[in-house]
């Protein structure tokens, strides 16, 4: 059962902590994932590997290396002369945030990367990291901006009837000797 009421925060020193931990679990997929490759693609299956092998180890490197190092400034503390901390960073587990846009493409290369040992088809997975981005794209941005009601002039709505009263009284003897003094 979830708790009710105000959702507790998070102080310096905890965000400071998780993000760490979080910074040392992802070091350590990354680490793994590039050794199962390296060893079967390059021990175990030397002799089969090709350009495309090296190729996509590079890609997958990139992608790492751009993530990380995303996750590591947005987690940066600052630290007083003293060493008592003053922002511990960007809360890296904070839902909706970037960072978690950042894991989750982390853990898709890493996971077809151990997948691509069997098969290099499963490279065509990592795919799904741009149809992803698109779908936010469109949802938070593109969609609800060509969707959007194009702002018009509010209509009035006039019944016939109304407009007999308008002719009439534009055609009384006193507006027109108004008009035509």
């Amino acid at each position: 059962m979830a708790p009710k009421g105000k959702v507790g925060t998070k102080g310096k020193k905890q965000i400071y902590e998780e993000n760490e931990a979080t910074l040392k679990f992802y070091t350590r997929v990354i680490l793994g994932a590039n050794a199962i490759y390296a060893a079967v693609n390059f021990f175990v299956f030397y002799s089969s590997s090709t350009f495309w092998t090296w190729l996509l180890l590079l890609f997958a490197l990139a992608v790492y290396v751009g993530s990380y190092r995303s996750m590591s400034a947005m987690a940066k503390p600052a630290f007083a002369e003293d060493g008592g901390l003053l922002d511990g960073g960007i809360d890296l587990n904070m839902e909706q945030g970037m960072a978690e846009h950042l894991k989750d493409v982390i853990l898709l290369t890493a996971i077809v990367q151990v997948l691509s040992t069997i098969s290099s088809y499963f490279w065509y997975l990592w795919l799904l990291a741009p149809a992803r981005a698109l779908h936010l794209l469109w949802v938070n941005l593109l969609g609800p901006w060509f969707m959007a009601e194009s702002p018009s002039a509010p209509e009035e709505n006039i019944v016939p009837e109304d407009l007999w009263v308008i002719r009439v009284h534009l055609c009384s003897p006193v507006i027109l000797q108004t008009i035509l003094g």
